[in-house]
């Protein structure tokens, strides 16, 4: 597995997979509507760039055999903590190591940048990605529910890592 950071002549590649992972990961917790909506909004070559460019995100693809089988995107906009947050691995990857292999790495990369603690969002129906972020060691300490547009909310868990 290899960890490759996203330029900007790379960005429509990242806006496909994460339109492709979107679309196979989140039907069974929200709306084909709402994921059309979210995937515009925060995942498309446009958002993505903006992101780049003034929310001091970055992405990274996470490669095996030269291929794109997953990404992460995360932000240093915060001073206190690194916030990841994107981490999806396409279906037929899932359950194999990688998860685990790429949260490894940013905790690297977030040590590298000075952070002691890592904060995430997820969807509080999202089951299996709590299972998984607690085995890692995340603790969740708070909830929120934030208007996105369009009638849409996110029903979020905030989860926190402590790196020391």
């Amino acid at each position: 597995m290899k960890i490759f950071k996203v330029e900007n002549n790379y960005i429509p590649q990242l806006a496909n997979l994460a339109n492709t992972i979107w679309h196979e990961y989140w039907p069974c917790i929200l709306s084909h509507e709402q994921i059309n909506y979210m995937v515009d909004k925060f995942q498309s070559e446009q958002a993505i760039s903006e992101q780049i460019k003034n929310e001091r995100y970055s992405y990274y693809f996470v490669d095996d055999n030269n291929e794109h089988l997953g990404y992460f995107g995360i932000s240093s906009k915060n001073s206190d903590y690194l916030f990841l947050s994107k981490l999806y691995i396409k279906q037929e990857y899932r359950h194999q190591g990688y998860g685990k292999k790429v949260f490894e790495e940013i905790k690297l990369i977030a040590q590298n940048l000075g952070y002691t603690k890592i904060q995430l969002t997820v969807n509080k129906y999202n089951q299996n990605t709590i299972d998984a972020y607690l085995k890692y060691g995340f603790k969740t300490i708070d909830s929120v529910v934030s208007d996105i547009g369009n009638g849409f909310v996110m029903d979020d868990y905030i989860m926190e890592y402590s790196i020391i």
